[in-house]
C-alpha cells in the first residue's frame, strides 16, 4: 500500500490509528538488494514529484531490480540518462518481465510502467518546447517526468529563433489548451526561453543544453543568456536538467488544476446551502 491508500483505509475505519503509523513507518523506504539503493515511495504523496532513478554510473542489472522494486510498489517509474549502449537490453529485459517501457525521442530516458492505466490523469496540461532537433532529447525528458506526474504535455521540436515563424503556430496551440507552464529547451545562445517568455502569461522554465560548440560551448552561452533574460515570468534550471524543468512545470499545472478543483467543490457546497 501506498501512503494514500493507508490514509483513505483509515478515513474509511478499515485500519486503526497504530496499524497507520506500522503501515507508514514499513512504506516511507523501500530498501533494494543488499544496501543497493532505498526508493523514497512517499516522494509522490509528500513532493507530488515521483522518483526519479539516475541510470548513469548503474549497471544495468542494478537498474532493473531498482526498477521491478519500484514499479511493484508504485506501479511507475522514471529512469534518467541510461548508458546508450545499455538501453536496448535494459527495455528488453523490463518488458520480459510485462512491463510497458515508453523510451523518449533522441533520449535515453525511459518510464516503466506496471500498467498502462499506471499513471492517474491530474489534468494539468504542459508545453514543451525545443529550438532545434539536437534538444528534443533533453525535451523528451521533461515530457516523461510531467507524464509521470499526470499531466499532459503538447510538445513542438525544433521551433528556435533561427526561423521563429516555426515558433507561432505551437504557441497558439499551447495557449489555446490553456497550459500551467511551458518548459523551453534551448542550446546554442538559448534565446527562444526569453522569446517565450515574452509573449506568454504562464511561467516559462528555461532548459539551457550542453548543444553549441566554440566560445560559450557545452551550454554555457544559453545558461547565460538565459539567466540574464530582461523578460519576466523565467525561470532557468541547469544545462540539460530536463527531469527538473519537468517536474517544476507539472507542480505548477497540478497545483492550478486542484485549486480549480476544490474551488469548484466549494462554490458546488455553497449552491447545494
Amino acid at each position: 500500500m501506498d501512503l494514500k491508500t493507508i490514509l483513505e483505509k483509515f478515513a474509511k475505519g478499515e485500519l486503526a490509528l497504530e496499524d497507520v503509523h506500522k503501515q507508514i513507518s514499513i512504506h516511507s523506504i523501500e530498501h533494494v538488494g543488499n544496501n543497493l539503493a532505498k526508493l523514497d515511495i512517499g516522494r509522490d504523496f509528500r513532493k507530488g514529484v515521483p522518483e526519479v532513478v539516475l541510470g548513469e554510473g548503474k549497471y544495468s542489472r542494478d537498474i532493473v531490480r531498482i526498477v521491478l522494486s519500484a514499479v511493484k510498489i508504485k506501479g511507475n517509474v522514471v529512469v534518467s540518462r541510461i548508458r546508450r549502449d545499455e538501453l536496448s537490453k535494459i527495455c528488453k529485459t523490463l518488458k520480459n518481465k510485462n512491463l510497458h517501457i515508453q523510451v523518449g525521442k533522441s533520449s535515453t530516458t525511459i518510464l516503466v510502467k506496471a500498467n498502462l492505466d499506471a499513471n492517474k490523469h491530474s489534468g494539468g496540461k504542459i508545453g514543451i518546447l525545443s529550438a532545434g532537433t539536437s534538444d528534443i532529447g533533453v525535451a523528451e525528458e521533461a515530457r516523461l517526468v510531467a507524464e509521470a506526474m499526470g499531466c499532459d504535455a503538447i510538445t513542438d521540436y525544433d521551433v528556435g529563433i533561427a526561423g521563429l515563424h516555426r515558433l507561432l503556430p505551437a504557441m497558439q496551440e499551447m495557449i489555446s489548451a490553456d497550459v500551467g507552464a511551458i518548459v523551453v529547451v534551448a542550446g546554442m545562445e538559448g534565446a527562444l526561453a526569453s522569446v517565450v517568455s515574452s509573449m506568454v502569461n504562464v511561467p516559462v522554465i528555461g532548459v539551457p543544453t550542453s548543444v553549441g560548440y566554440g566560445f560559450g560551448s557545452a551550454g554555457v552561452a544559453a545558461l547565460s543568456c538565459m539567466l540574464q533574460s530582461c523578460a519576466l515570468g523565467l525561470a532557468v534550471v541547469n544545462i540539460d536538467n530536463g527531469i527538473g524543468a519537468g517536474a517544476f512545470a507539472a507542480l505548477i499545472a497540478n497545483r492550478i488544476k486542484r485549486n480549480l478543483f476544490e474551488t469548484k467543490h466549494q462554490e458546488s457546497e455553497v449552491t447545494k446551502k
